[in-house]
């Protein structure tokens, strides 16, 4: 099925040997892909001459290969789909020349066609001419139509557009006139193509926020570094005012202001009144998940069956370890586990095992890092991401077993750091922790009817000192005793439960 969407148009010469039977089976491959013929000669013959050595079961074909990604490298990841193609259909195929196709748009100003007759009458009213702008403005004297180019094209195009549409074909031309939608009009020279102004923007934007960075690493680094990131932050403003100054083709002494007054901006907001408003930590998630939702975008946007094993795996497998959260909390019930109860004790809301399955997916978030990566990979045109090739399958798989290991890591420490955090806390009497809904205190056990009457599990209980209460569960009451360091359970109608101010005291 022929691909209708892509970003660069490449330019190949593609010698096909075999004779007819295999030229029309090259043919084939071509329209299968979206790839345009445009021609095609004998070896030795058409643009490319005698630099083809001349056979007769030789054609040279020009054709124009549409792909996805960046403009840079598009003729290698061109060339490389191309002999991949050779190589799964078994032909002797070779690739002589590829050459990006470039084409990118002038930027050029718009404009609303009006009546001119409506506005000069509207002028002619002394009170009506001081609102004659806002009221050209707003549209009140719009009559349907946009047109592009400069001034004089624009009003050309307008009036004959007018004339050609009427019913009688004897619209006056002097009637018709046009406003502008934008200023570009003012500088028609002043504007980059579209694309490559995209570009420098983008760059500008980027250039801007290095000092920031640099600057927030800084003030949480060890005094040794301060040079590494001063020169780095350096090196941002440099960057930043290259940047503004290639913005647009003139004014650049503005455009360079403009771009480093926004970095001096994103240097404020980083350090913050305190100096501390982004931390390390924060940025370097930031820009995690910022790469890994910029990388599935790049790999969606390309969707084939190739792409299922990077997008769809790790997917299913966000959404089945969902599932089980639904039922109950996997951070809970390995949080319980670590503590030596079951979930069934913690008897977590819903809401908070609601949380928790948003931490557990957000852990399971570094797994996408693969196939944001791939994304990257297939936009830049690197040669193992390449469609077709046979190493993609095998090196996906083991990065992404190893990335799902690493994320099990993460849910596994998550668990257990609360855990020990909780044991630390009732080991030294402090206030304990909570944990996703968990919300352990310090509290004084009475019992009811006579202590050898009441039923339960773990050590005796010592009514004179305080325990970590975990959680009222149902009927139980389950405690933490600092003393064994293990649990105790009991019916939570033969308890009588006080809080206490902390564990070191005595429930007298």
């Amino acid at each position: 099925m022929a691909r209708e969407r892509y970003d660069q148009r490449v330019r190949v010469f593609v010698e096909v040997r075999g004779g007819q039977d295999d030229w029309q089976e090259a043919e084939e491959r071509f329209a299968r892909h979206g790839w345009p013929v445009r021609g095609h000669h004998p070896a030795g013959q058409g643009p490319l001459g005698d630099a083809v050595a001349s056979a007769a079961d030789s054609r040279v074909y020009e054709i124009e290969v549409r792909l996805f990604g960046i403009a840079r490298g598009c003729d290698r990841g061109a060339a490389d789909r191309v002999r991949k193609v050779a190589r799964a259909a078994r032909l002797e195929m070779y690739v002589l020349h590829a050459g990006h196709v470039h084409r990118d748009r002038e930027t050029r100003s718009r404009w609303r066609v009006i009546d001119a007759s409506g506005r000069r009458s509207a002028r002619r009213s002394p009170w009506r001419r001081h609102f004659a702008g806002w009221s050209l403005a707003r549209g009140a004297h719009d009559i349907g139509g946009i047109v592009t180019g400069t001034a004089r094209q624009a009003l050309r195009l307008a009036r004959n557009g007018s004339r050609d549409g009427s019913r009688d074909g004897s619209t006056a031309t002097g009637r018709v006139a046009v406003r502008p939608l934008d200023g570009m009009w003012k500088e028609p020279a002043g504007r980059w193509p579209e694309e490559e102004g995209e570009r420098r923007a983008v760059q500008a934007a980027v250039w801007a926020f290095v000092p920031a960075v640099a600057l927030a690493f800084a003030a949480h680094a060890i005094r040794a570094s301060w040079w590494f990131w001063g020169l780095l932050a350096f090196v941002g403003v440099v960057g930043a005012a290259r940047a503004g100054l290639r913005l647009f083709p003139d004014g650049r002494k503005t455009s360079a202001a403009v771009v480093l007054g926004t970095s001096v901006l994103f240097m404020v907001a980083a350090l913050g009144p305190d100096g501390d408003a982004w931390t390390p930590a924060g940025m370097l998630y930031t820009f995690l998940v910022l790469g890994v939702v910029a990388g599935l975008w790049l790999l969606v946007r390309q969707w084939s069956w190739g792409e299922w094993v990077g997008w769809a795996v790790p997917l299913v497998i966000t959404l089945v370890i969902s599932t089980f959260v639904a039922a109950g909390s996997v951070l809970h019930a390995l949080y319980a586990d670590e503590l030596g109860l079951s979930i069934g004790d913690l008897d977590v809301p819903p809401l908070w095992q609601f949380l928790a399955s948003l931490k557990l997916v957000s852990m399971l978030a570094y797994v996408l890092v693969v196939p944001a990566w791939w994304g990257v990979a297939r936009h830049r045109h690197h040669s193992y991401a390449a469609p077709g090739d046979r190493t993609n399958v095998l090196l996906h798989t083991f990065v992404f077993i190893a990335s799902l290991t690493v994320a099990a890591g993460f849910a596994l420490d998550s668990a257990s750091a609360a855990a020990q955090r909780t044991k630390a806390a009732a080991e030294h009497g402090t206030e304990p922790p909570s944990y996703f809904g968990v919300e352990p205190s310090w509290t004084c056990v009475r019992t009811t009817s006579a202590l050898e009457n009441v039923p339960g599990e773990g050590p005796e209980l010592d009514p004179g000192r305080p325990y970590l209460l975990i959680n009222v569960a149902g009927s139980t009451a389950v405690l933490w005793d600092q003393v064994t360091g293990e649990p105790v359970k009991i019916p939570a109608n033969k308890a009588w439960l006080a809080p206490a101010e902390g564990g070191k005291g005595s429930c007298g």
